[in-house]
């Protein structure tokens, strides 16, 4: 009977994902006249499929994980990802910032509803981190949620809500939040680069960039300004270290001051281990 109703869950999910797909490429025809072809766009809808990091079926499983709002996860959770593979901004990040937001609104109280869209879509637009535009992902992943969810039938107060928080939790793009939301979601997502997670993001973006872990003739950069488009370690006192002083609620700025201080022993672990102790 378990076997019966897995599969039948994971038809359901299939029948799903495509009845998405064919609606918002029945969309992009209607927009663009250029898109003459069903099959084509069908061909190319399966192809992002293909290389997308996490399997859409097991992505879509998760959405238990948003209970009471499962319904709601499973309409978001296939626009969830940008199309380019991002491990630092992936199914386990939105886990990880869900994780938070709900640790940070238990205490401090805000809209479920508009939390979970906004948790679920402010990295639904990718852009580099070396890129020049990268200030304007938030934007951007802001303006897609606005589509999909005025599509989806949200009253425009809502989605004004869950827009101004995916705009608002960038740190690159500078934008002060003015909801609870916006600042429960800004205190969720910095918490992701703080502690031991934080630690593991960087350097995974590094190595993705092509960077050094880092100076071995100045590691502490005594003699030079901090470069972290070149070292790793750099990133750290250009940005990690001063993520706690920011914290827009109490319920965050706690938690944020228990994992800087991690961050703080494993760079003291760190430059003892490679023979540059700090003095």
């Amino acid at each position: 009977m378990s076997l019966f109703k897995s599969t039948l869950q994971r038809v359901f999910l299939i029948t799903r994902r495509l009845a998405i797909a064919l609606r918002s490429i029945a969309r992009d025809c209607r927009q663009d006249r250029s898109v003459k072809s069903w099959p084509g766009s069908l061909i190319a809808w399966f192809s992002v499929m293909l290389r997308s990091a996490q399997p859409p079926l097991e992505f879509l499983m998760i959405a238990d994980r948003f209970a009471p709002f499962e319904d709601l996860a499973r309409l978001l959770i296939p626009h969830t990802h940008a199309e380019k593979i991002d491990g630092s901004h992936d199914t386990s990040h939105l886990l990880r910032v869900w994780n938070n937001v709900c640790a940070i609104r238990d205490h401090e109280g805000g809209d479920a509803r508009v939390l979970i869209a906004a948790t679920l879509l402010h990295d639904c637009v990718s852009v580099e981190k070396n890129s020049p535009f990268r200030s304007s992902a938030s934007r951007l992943a802001a303006a897609r949620a606005t589509d999909l969810l005025t599509e989806m039938g949200w009253d425009e107060e809502s989605i004004a809500s869950v827009a101004h928080a995916i705009e608002a939790h960038s740190f690159s793009a500078q934008v002060t939040p003015l909801t609870l939301e916006a600042k429960i979601l800004q205190d969720a997502d910095r918490l992701d680069s703080l502690g031991m997670v934080g630690v593991a993001r960087v350097f995974y973006v590094s190595g993705r960039m092509g960077r050094f872990l880092y100076d071995p003739a100045d590691p502490h950069a005594a003699q030079r300004p901090y470069d972290d488009k070149d070292f790793a370690v750099d990133h750290f006192h250009t940005k990690l270290l001063h993520l706690a002083d920011g914290f827009q609620t109490a319920t965050g700025a706690s938690l944020a001051k228990v994992r800087h201080e991690r961050l703080k022993r494993y760079l003291e672990e760190l430059m003892e281990e490679i023979g540059a102790p700090f003095t």
